[in-house]
């Protein structure tokens, strides 16, 4: 029986519902008439069904007389019985994607951190790479033991299957297990999937359900589709670089590839759409993602601009063009401040923060059309009022005053603000020598599935010879290929 029948057939005696609040370990009992607890049933299943992600809460759950004695549950021994039971111990897998197989044929960015989200909310990620040389972001930026610790991010929680995709026999062994596959993934130029016999009529044939994810520079038609692309391109194509920069000089880029994860994140829509959608018909489909149309989604009002005033907006360095006053201002001590103050009320408070009444009170101000008239003059008495104080004096003036504000972070500074660690959003990996690295924690935060690490990046092929076994592959199968160099493994 699955945990989560047992837990339901312990709740169908149930007389009082639970309402739990897992965030802050509470338990708020609540009277119900009857032994229908529908209406909390999917809530305390989920919390009984994930105890080490709720160990507050549950503490309080069977240490609580008030519970025990309504007859709620069933005595400790058997409720600890159900909540520690082997099928627990031996899945380590849990969040609102378990149970969710993904196939990754992607590399480098886009395609692999659609894969990572997923992972980090635990889908079961086979990630294909190249036997002998692997992912190529194994070996880009810095290495440590001759390999990239951003590997240690990009590929958290997955499996590696070192597999030829080139050889015949690689491609039958990926539709073996695209029949047992819900989501695939890829990121090659458009054709290259169907010029190995891998496209998604081939696929959808063996496996009617797969959902497949294409992420490319210009998607899978258009006049483009054949182009090479990388992010950096898509950047420029979507829109985002003619906007960087200072005006009259060479355009810059973010020093991070944005365009590919934007791209991604848009997959990772697709492919929850694309679930619902086939729970609801049983169907699979193909979710093309194009890396320049997933940076032009972000675009604003960049498009309806153009057509109905013919305007070309420009690059505009630190200030946000049409909304005002929101620039970065350069304090006493060299550094910046980032001000926002650019709401109406906000604004107000603002001016009257920095000894300038007559402009709070100014009518001609008291919306943004009349402020961006005059965010000239704005910013000069803002950055007369900043350049009188240090950054933190202005960053602290400005929080008693409610007016949003910032200042520009290093990663120096990252890896030691508390916020960042009370978020959670300071993971510390150990390598396989046992050194300590700190890598991103996990996004978005769920209140009752969260995220989690629950395996290091692997090692090339570390998992071929686990996930082959799982298809039906023999150990004397897996070796001659292995021979063959179509499968290697670790």
């Amino acid at each position: 029986m699955s945990r989560h029948a047992r837990v339901d057939r312990q709740l169908d005696g149930c007389r009082t519902g639970l309402r739990l609040n897992t965030s802050s370990g509470k338990i708020i009992q609540k009277i119900a008439l009857g032994p229908n607890i529908a209406s909390e049933r999917k809530t305390l299943r989920h919390f009984l069904c994930q105890p080490s992600r709720n160990a507050k809460a549950y503490k309080g759950l069977i240490s609580s007389p008030r519970i025990n004695n309504a007859g709620l549950l069933p005595d400790t021994h058997d409720m600890e019985k159900i909540l520690h039971n082997t099928e627990t111990k031996n899945n380590p897998r849990s969040g609102p994607l378990s149970g969710l197989k993904v196939l990754e044929l992607g590399q480098l960015i886009a395609g692999p951190f659609a894969g990572k989200t997923l992972a980090d909310f635990g889908a079961d990620v086979v990630k294909i790479e190249q036997p002998g040389t692997g992912d190529p972001l194994r070996q880009w930026r810095l290495l440590k033991d001759g390999t990239s610790v951003w590997w240690q991010v990009q590929s958290r929680n997955k499996r590696s299957l070192a597999l030829d995709l080139r050889s015949g026999e690689g491609q039958d062994i990926v539709r073996k297990l695209v029949a047992e596959t819900d989501v695939m993934i890829e990121n090659f130029r458009p054709g290259a999937m169907e010029g190995w016999g891998l496209g998604p009529e081939q696929l959808q044939t063996i496996n009617p359900k797969l959902i497949m994810l294409r992420i490319s520079g210009y998607g899978q038609t258009g006049p483009y589709k054949d182009r090479p692309g990388f992010g950096v391109v898509a950047e420029a194509m979507g829109g985002m670089r003619h906007l960087s920069g200072e005006p009259g000089r060479t355009p810059v880029r973010v020093g991070i590839s944005l365009g590919d994860t934007l791209a991604a994140l848009h997959g990772v829509i697709g492919i929850l759409l694309a679930l619902q959608h086939r729970n609801a018909t049983g169907l699979g489909q193909v979710i093309d993602v194009a890396l320049y149309e997933a940076v032009f989604n972000c675009m604003e009002s960049l498009l309806p601009e153009y057509s109905a005033f013919a305007a070309v907006r420009g690059p505009a360095g630190s200030a946000l063009p049409g909304i005002a006053p929101s620039n970065a201002y350069l304090c006493k001590d060299g550094s910046y401040a980032l001000i926002a103050g650019n709401g109406d009320s906000i604004f107000k408070r603002l001016m009257q923060l920095i000894g300038r009444d007559d402009l709070a009170q100014d009518a001609a101000l008291a919306n943004n059309t009349g402020r961006v008239a005059r965010v000239e003059e704005l910013d000069r008495v803002i950055g007369e009022w900043t350049a009188q104080l240090s950054v933190e004096d202005v960053l602290t003036a400005l929080d008693a005053a409610s007016v949003p504000a910032g200042r520009i972070y290093t990663v120096a500074d990252i890896a030691n603000d508390p916020h960042y660690a009370a978020r959670g959003m300071l993971d510390t990996v150990e390598m396989h020598d046992g050194t300590q690295l700190s890598v991103p924690g996990i996004v978005p935060k769920l209140s009752l599935t969260p995220g989690s690490r629950v395996r290091n990046a692997p090692d090339l092929g570390q998992d071929s010879q686990a996930v082959l076994k799982e298809i039906g592959l023999t150990d004397t199968q897996i070796s001659q290929l292995i021979a063959r160099g179509i499968v290697a493994g670790v």
